[in-house]
């Protein structure tokens, strides 16, 4: 009895001794977790797209089932995107009137997206209309975020913007709570982006510093997980996005638009994680991350989950595209005379977009720089303006998709050319006509020899011209030889030419027949055709190069262009000649024989040597070689010299 009483009390005291013990004693650390699927640079990619190798990719109505199937599995998920969801389909013509990317973007279930450059193509007050039209709307909608990027003192609509971005409610942070966890997300713009927004009429706030203001802002609010949108980008695993999680703590995830950069890996930097799920909807996104209290992530899942004709398409997001689309042939397309899925022409053959570090040439670069010269020349004949020699000029920056083998419709024209917005306020950049001298044409050639190599958006593609260069030699003395390209031209009535070539807008058909060669003439002014950016961007290659390349695109009277609508081409009527609709005449005038095989491949208009032969390497220099080889004469001569001196002293030393 005293041994069972003795035991009992024992018990109690050591029960006692735990309970009191118990406070401290630390709690099993609670594990959270964040799944977030994400998208960046959608690009107005409704449809599917086309494969240069078979297949399609993309469109919203297929990306829907794939965020309804993940969002199955994990209903906390979010859903987010890094900018630049707008332009480069034709239903980007809605862009201002309907808010068609927003809107979908709401159908889709997005929580929250980032302002791209691309949002601002219709400047500032095409972002405030397209604001206003998704707010009329009534329907769902993303968040807007927008940290550091706001419109300049001294813009004249600051006003309008500001008001319409009020009522759409775009913000520069916000909290959302998602299964227990406490998510700050906010946005930024990159500088390279606001470079590519010339007419945005925003100024930009430095990147580091709004990050930080909105780090401490989401903490102070109790933000369990921190994610930036960032319009900025990663580039061979370096670029904005890397050096901004570099420069503030606190960012656990960066989802990282503006490159078009895929990584099927995450990059970690300070503890940030970086991902892109690559361009145009070809990809779904999604990252699962774990972590506990007192810090530290796991990474648990990442996915890039492809959109591809595997999937099938929710019947929902497909009528509303299908919606846009009347919508778009009721308006922008109406004018044209043209239809969504009309049939311009047929190709045996796929003309892909130009590879970055292949100078020979690019099949789709010279069939739009033939369509931009049958255009001015089509024009020319419609309007009884003289013939003149004219080169015409793209870039690879501007061309936005391909052509894959097949019938060619003209959505597809479109989605080549489909950046910008004209003097009309409508979609898709003008083509211009500007004057240089030949000079200046053959330093617009060195743009395309030594500037193409280290930015691959300044290849150019011409017509009308033909030119052979060394990527060996010194930069800006690269081109070897350069001739014009003259063509003998019959012309006819586009009613006498059949219905391929029957054109409202051109009211002629140009049927070419012998060509001629001549050489340049350094001093006379040449008309040069391109599109209204390329020809912005012309403009800017004196201040670019430091002077070392001199190009001032010039009015016909050789006086210097002060304003590049002022150089707009226009047909008979005064309508605006648009990349897309120069492209897509030129395609319709194929018809039904198909595009010329003599486009299947590279033509030879630009010859590229590789040769190392010290007699091509210098032979014609220009005042750069000269200055390059006279540093290398002077340096040879002062290592020489110093040897010598050297030399002599040392032997001073010895006979002492």
């Amino acid at each position: 009895m005293r041994k069972n009483l003795f035991r009992f009390s024992a018990l109690i005291l050591a029960a006692l001794i735990v309970c009191s013990l118990a406070p401290f004693v630390p709690a099993a650390e609670r594990t959270h977790t964040a799944v977030i699927l994400f998208t960046h640079d959608l690009h107005s990619h409704f449809m599917p797209q086309a494969e240069e190798d078979g297949g399609t990719f993309g469109g919203y109505a297929r990306l829907k089932t794939a965020i309804d199937e993940e969002r199955e599995e994990h209903p906390g998920a979010l859903l987010v995107d890094g900018g630049d969801f707008s332009i480069s389909s034709l239903i980007q013509t809605l862009y201002t009137t309907q808010a068609a990317e927003l809107r979908t973007m709401g159908a889709l279930g997005y929580d929250a997206a980032a302002l791209g450059n691309h949002e601002f193509d219709h400047a500032g007050t095409g972002l405030a209309s397209m604001l206003e039209a998704a707010a009329d709307s009534g329907g769902p909608l993303p968040v807007l975020l927008n940290a550091n990027y706001r419109p300049a003192e001294g813009n004249p609509d600051q006003g309008r913007i500001l008001g319409a971005m009020d009522r759409y409610g775009v913000r520069e942070a916000m909290i959302l709570e998602r299964d227990g966890v406490r998510y700050g997300i906010f946005g930024l713009m990159g500088e390279d982006s606001h470079d590519c927004a010339p007419t945005s009429g925003f100024a930009l706030e430095n990147m580091a510093l709004a990050a930080e203001r909105c780090v401490a802002d989401l903490k102070a609010q109790g933000a369990q997980f921190v994610i930036c949108l960032s319009h900025s980008g990663t580039l061979e695993g370096r670029g904005e996005d890397y050096e901004l999680a570099r420069a503030v703590d606190g960012i656990d995830l960066i989802v990282s638009g503006h490159t078009h950069t895929t990584l099927g890996q995450p990059i970690v930097v300070n503890g940030t994680y970086i991902v892109s799920a690559g361009p145009y909807c070809r990809n779904l996104g999604s990252i699962t991350l774990s972590w506990s209290e007192s810090g530290g992530k796991t990474l648990e899942d990442y996915r890039l989950i492809p959109i591809d004709e595997t999937r099938p398409e929710d019947p929902a997001i497909a009528a509303l595209v299908e919606g846009w689309k009347e919508q778009v042939g009721e308006t922008y397309l109406k004018g044209y005379g043209l239809t969504y899925d009309q049939v311009l022409t047929v190709s045996g053959f796929g003309l892909p977009t130009p590879r970055s570090g292949v100078q020979e040439g690019n099949s789709l670069g010279e069939l739009v720089a033939d369509a931009f010269l049958y255009a001015a020349k089509t024009v020319d004949q419609a309007v009884g303006r003289e013939y003149q020699p004219t080169v015409a000029v793209t870039a690879d920056g501007v061309l936005r998709a391909g052509l894959a083998a097949g019938e060619i419709t003209v959505s597809q024209a479109f989605d080549v050319l489909s950046m910008g917005v004209g003097s009309d306020g409508t979609s898709g950049f003008p083509l211009v006509a500007v004057y240089l001298t030949g000079a200046e044409l053959r330093d617009a050639l060195e743009v395309d020899a030594s500037v193409a190599p280290i930015m691959p958006a300044a290849q150019l593609y011409c017509a009308g011209v033909r030119y052979a260069f060394n990527p060996h030699r010194i930069f800006f003395n690269r081109v070897t030889g350069a001739q014009l390209c003259e063509e003998t031209v019959r012309t006819e009535p586009a009613s006498a030419a059949g219905s391929a070539g029957d054109s409202e807008e051109f009211g002629y058909v140009v049927t070419y027949r012998d060509v001629t060669h001549s050489e340049i003439d350094d001093r006379r002014l040449y008309r040069v055709v391109t599109g209204m950016y390329s020809a912005q961007m012309l403009g800017t290659v004196k201040s670019k190069s430091m002077g070392l390349l001199s190009l001032e695109p010039k009015m016909a009277d050789g006086s210097p262009v002060t304003d590049f609508n002022d150089c707009i081409l226009r047909n008979e009527n005064g309508s605006e000649i648009k990349e897309w609709y120069a492209l897509a005449r030129y395609l319709q005038f194929f018809g039904g024989e198909g595009i010329p095989d003599r486009y299947a491949a590279p033509d030879g208009r630009k010859q590229v040597s590789r040769s190392w032969s010290p007699v091509e390497i210098l032979k014609n220099p220009n005042w750069i070689t000269l200055l390059v080889l006279a540093m290398i004469l002077l340096a040879g001569a002062a290592v020489i010299y110093t040897v010598c001196r050297i030399a002599h002293r040392r032997r001073q030393r010895k006979n002492q």
